[in-house]
């Protein structure tokens, strides 16, 4: 029973900065563009409050 709400408790939880900032630089298609992203990400993109 609790092994299942864990499991949608986690499957509803928001992903954290961190992990929308890997998927970001994940999606970058070449080399350029990952720079491009490294900077945008250095430079608080994904830190700032909503």
């Amino acid at each position: 029973m609790f092994t299942q709400f864990r499991k949608l408790a986690s499957a509803l939880r928001a992903p954290t900065a961190e992990e929308r900032e890997s998927a970001y630089l994940n999606g970058s298609l070449d080399r350029i563009d990952l720079e491009y992203r490294q900077r945008q990400v250095d430079r608080g993109m994904f830190r700032k409050g909503f």
